[in-house]
């Protein structure tokens, strides 16, 4: 299992919409709006590094209203 997270800054307004999208991908078992120097964050839990970063690429990445992203891989868990 790989995990990891995804710091989302948007279109200013887009932070529900966004989250509706992101709840909407079976790889990411959490989303919440921040308030900060990012919108959004989301954990995503994958099967191999391959499937998170298609998750983050082609998924999280491609969401119209997504401005940027910050993906941080957690090395080791509990």
């Amino acid at each position: 299992m790989h995990i990891g997270f995804v710091l989302l800054n948007c279109d200013l307004g887009a932070e529900e919409y966004i989250l509706e999208e992101l709840q909407q991908v079976n790889e990411i078992k959490n989303a919440y709006v921040t308030f900060g120097a990012y919108d959004i964050i989301a954990e995503i839990h994958a099967d191999t590094q391959e499937d998170f970063e298609k998750t983050v690429s082609l998924k999280i990445r491609q969401l119209s209203r997504v401005v940027s992203t910050m993906t941080l891989n957690v090395i080791k868990g509990e």
